[in-house]
């Protein structure tokens, strides 16, 4: 039998706003449903999500913790009825629909994955919300394969520097954009054939330069904005566009017509309100195709920072400089 305590510490969003506005609090010890385990936090990750719900512009979905964190890693304490395939004690990282900054936080049994025996719990934190963003789009949307070319905005965020490691260790060509000499640089110790500084150059003429006009497969897009019509010009025949995020503004201006010629697919996605057994079939894979990479070393979380719960508002304001390379993580036991 394992005590569970009442009560847990845990950061709430006291209203929308700046960094200031995370809180620590004490909440209940959440109860796990049928098919859900309880897990005691060691370590979560901090992720741009977290950051637009605590400004008030990603609700949760229903049902979902208000709390934010979106992965975990830790100890399976309680297991809710009809679960299968753990048991107590098991260490395992899981991806959330909410409820990662604190003591405890409840999850589908079917979004946990086994801890690589080569992995810190802080770093088997930092996987979750990006390698099953990174393989549901690049790979089971935009059909990303061996021989194929990638551009990936924002390569040294979380999201970028696991695209990068993946997608060439699976035989890709990766090009990345990022913002400055010394990020461009760590683009290309990850893998990438090319970094692009996008604060000096262009992108466009870079892809078209290096692909000798052919253009480039598959894009993932976190930008929007200016960059949808853009992507477009430096996709390939047949290229196909995936936006997860609209850091460059929601509304783009798009040249249909050059669509329809370069027979383009133009894509988006969310995963935290995705259904369950969607996530879980993107679990299942993660577990089958990137798991043996990640017990290899051949693809690895990249760490820029660690920050105690209590101190989640310092890495919100960390998050929102940009200067980081990689993930920013919480420390919680």
């Amino acid at each position: 039998m394992i005590e569970i305590p009442a009560e847990m510490p845990a950061i709430e969003i006291e209203s929308p706003g700046g960094p200031e506005r995370l809180r620590l609090v004490s909440r209940p010890v959440p109860k796990p449903a049928e098919g859900e385990v309880l897990i005691r936090v060691i370590a979560a990750g901090v992720n741009r999500p977290d950051v637009a719900q605590r400004l008030g512009y990603y609700a949760p979905p229903p049902g979902a913790s208000d709390i934010p964190g979106l992965e975990v890693a830790g100890e399976i304490v309680a297991l809710g009825a009809q679960v299968s395939g753990f048991a107590l004690h098991d260490r395992v990282t899981a991806l959330l629909s909410g409820g990662g900054y604190a003591g405890y936080a409840v999850t589908p049994a079917a979004l946990c994955l086994p801890i690589p025996g080569n992995l810190t719990m802080l770093e088997a934190a930092a996987l979750p919300e990006t390698v099953f963003t990174v393989w549901s789009n690049v790979f089971d949307r935009a059909g990303c394969k061996a021989g194929d070319t990638v551009l990936v905005h924002g390569g040294t965020s979380g999201i970028g520097t696991i695209t990068i490691q993946l997608a060439t260790a699976l035989g890709a060509r990766v090009f990345a954009t990022a913002g400055s000499p010394d990020k461009v640089r760590v683009c290309e110790e990850l893998g990438a054939v090319r970094g692009i500084d996008y604060r000096t150059q262009d992108f466009v003429e870079v892809i078209e330069r290096e692909t000798g006009g052919a253009g480039v497969d598959v894009i993932l897009d976190m930008v929007a904005g200016p960059y949808v019509a853009r992507n477009m010009k430096a996709a390939a025949m047949f290229g196909r566009i995936v936006c997860i995020a609209v850091q460059g503004g929601a509304k783009a201006q798009i040249d249909v017509a050059l669509m329809m010629r370069k027979r383009l697919t133009l894509a988006g996605s969310l995963l935290r309100s995705s259904p369950v057994a969607r996530k879980a079939a993107i679990a299942e894979s993660v577990r089958h195709q990137v798991w043996p990479l990640v017990a290899s070393g051949r693809v690895r979380p990249i760490i820029h920072s660690t920050f105690p719960l209590a101190d989640a508002s310092a890495a919100h304001a960390l998050m929102e400089t940009s200067t980081h390379v990689g993930k920013i993580m919480l420390n919680v036991a």
